[in-house]
């Protein structure tokens, strides 16, 4: 027995609030839309997280290692964007993942405009 088959054909999005077929929501009930929404989130922190990790491992080889530019500083410069990459990709995923355990409630959730009656209340 499937975990999806214990509930109903529609339920509510943790996220958004919005009411969704339950094959379209994870086990966490968030909507496809909402795991986009997070994984672009996460991924502009982790490009962030990674430029910051970047330069400053840019400053400890500039100024604690002291390489001699004629020392192929092609080689420094693909460490560092080495660098940007593998860190913006691994805080990515470790700011996607904190942010599925952390699991708010009604985060994307954008409240109705005026004048509209919210679903389900006639």
């Amino acid at each position: 027995m499937s975990w999806k088959e214990r509930y109903p054909d529609e339920m509510t999005c943790v996220r958004c609030l919005e009411e969704k077929e339950i094959r379209d929501l994870d086990r966490l009930l968030w909507c496809e839309e909402c795991q986009a929404r997070a994984r672009k989130r996460a991924a502009l922190w982790g490009w962030a997280c990674g430029t910051v990790f970047a330069l400053g491992l840019g400053l400890y080889i500039w100024f604690g290692i002291q390489p001699d530019l004629e020392l192929i500083p092609a080689g420094w410069v693909a460490t560092l964007a080495a660098a940007l990459y593998l860190s913006g990709r691994v805080s990515r995923e470790l700011i996607f993942g904190a942010m599925r355990v952390r699991n708010r409630r009604a985060a994307e959730a954008r409240p109705p405009a005026s004048g509209e009656t919210p679903s389900g209340a006639d």
